[in-house]
């Protein structure tokens, strides 16, 4: 049995996160605005520990209420309270109920705050006809308090990083076998939640050959064969959290120019690696990384951003990439995932998942990543 499913998990408690909430929004709107619309059902669960599937929260001056309808009642009560979340609930049994529930909340508000990221346009028409308050845009507020991880939180994405790990440590033989990419997939997928994921983090990517050019390929029923480049980037989920990795496989003999692919990718992904720590920029660690590649020649097949934050979401904030000139904090969990693309040729990608520190960054993925472990050769 692996490590995943005998580990003890941490409590996750939200106790104090809906006054993080009250704070941020004086802050950044200067006491005009007391109260927050949530509607992300993500950032819900942050606040409360609500998992279904629908739900309107208002976090008031001096409380949080959740309107929920008739699904999910006694399942929100009971979240709440393991959570520690110090919310109130409003079931509504029938959309008159609801609006209802709504209306009530909100009738000693002068102004609501919401995040437009959150709505929208016909999303926010209703809830303006059914309320009196006026609704104000606001900076994304729960975002940016979901960018620094608790020890539960990251618990879980290593857990499921573990899982991750393990699975691929199984199927990583099978690369040499005539397997299809939907083959390799299917395999990964099963694994993972063998080894204790519940779920996929997201569609696992499987590219191979002339696929492995495209950074977000679906797994087809192209077989795997001597001269690929193979893209595999998996992740699992525990508990909500989510994990994120990729390698790149050179099978066989492959073109000179898809070993110096892996070469430059690699030494580039350890160099961000490297400035990976609590105070530098964001868009920095990107920086290091995209001019490695682009010294090397490859600067116009680097594609896509060095990474981004992992977390309830695969992709939050923050986000690793030119623009984004925030510091990283301590307790943020992003990627680092430089990768170059050649059209007709295939790919390389490698990607490591790690929480940020005061002095550099802790690796939550541990698969090997030198070219001599990757390499396999066809025995049929």
């Amino acid at each position: 049995m692996s490590a995943v499913t005998t580990s003890k998990m941490l409590a996750l408690s939200v106790e104090g996160r809906d006054a993080l909430v009250r704070q941020r929004l004086e802050q950044t709107t200067n006491n005009n605005v007391t109260s927050l619309l949530v509607t992300d059902l993500n950032n819900i669960r942050w606040l409360t520990g609500f998992t279904g599937s629908a739900g309107t929260l208002f976090v008031r001056a001096d409380d949080m209420v959740l309107i929920v309808d008739g699904r999910y009642g006694d399942q929100s009560r009971e979240q709440i309270e393991n959570s520690h979340a110090q919310c109130s609930v409003i079931e509504g049994r029938s959309a008159a109920a609801l609006r209802e529930g709504v209306l009530n909340v909100t009738k000693d508000l002068k102004r609501v705050g919401f995040d437009p990221a959150e709505m929208t346009v016909i999303a926010h028409e209703t809830m303006s006809a059914q309320i009196d308050s006026e609704l104000v845009k606001v900076s994304a507020v729960v975002p940016h308090l979901r960018r620094r991880k608790s020890e539960p939180e990251i618990q879980r994405m290593e857990m499921a990083a573990s899982a991750t790990d393990a699975a691929l440590s199984e199927v990583e033989p099978m690369l040499v076998l005539g397997l299809t990419e939907r083959d390799i997939r299917d395999e990964l997928d099963y694994r993972m939640r063998k080894h204790g994921a519940e779920f996929t983090s997201y569609d696992t990517i499987v590219a191979s050959g002339p696929n492995a050019a495209r950074p977000h390929h679906r797994p087809v029923g192209r077989k795997i064969i001597e001269g690929d480049s193979v893209v595999i980037d998996v992740g699992g989920l525990v508990d909500g959290y989510h994990s994120d990795m990729t390698r790149t496989y050179l099978i066989g003999e492959v073109d000179p120019v898809l070993s110096e692919m892996h070469e430059v990718v690699s030494a580039s992904q350890l160099l961000g690696l490297s400035h990976v720590r609590a105070g530098v920029l964001a868009q920095d660690v990107d920086r290091q990384c995209r001019d490695f590649i682009a010294d090397a020649g490859f600067g116009s097949e680097f594609s896509h951003s060095t990474g981004h934050g992992v977390g309830l979401q695969i992709h939050e904030m923050p986000w690793v990439r030119n623009g984004f000139a925030e510091p990283l904090e301590v307790g943020e969990v992003v990627t680092v995932e430089p990768g170059v693309y050649r059209e007709g040729l295939g790919g390389v990608r490698i990607e490591d998942l790690v929480v940020v520190t005061q002095s550099g960054c802790r690796i939550l993925t541990h698969t090997k990543k030198d070219r001599k472990c990757l390499q396999f050769r066809l025995t049929t």
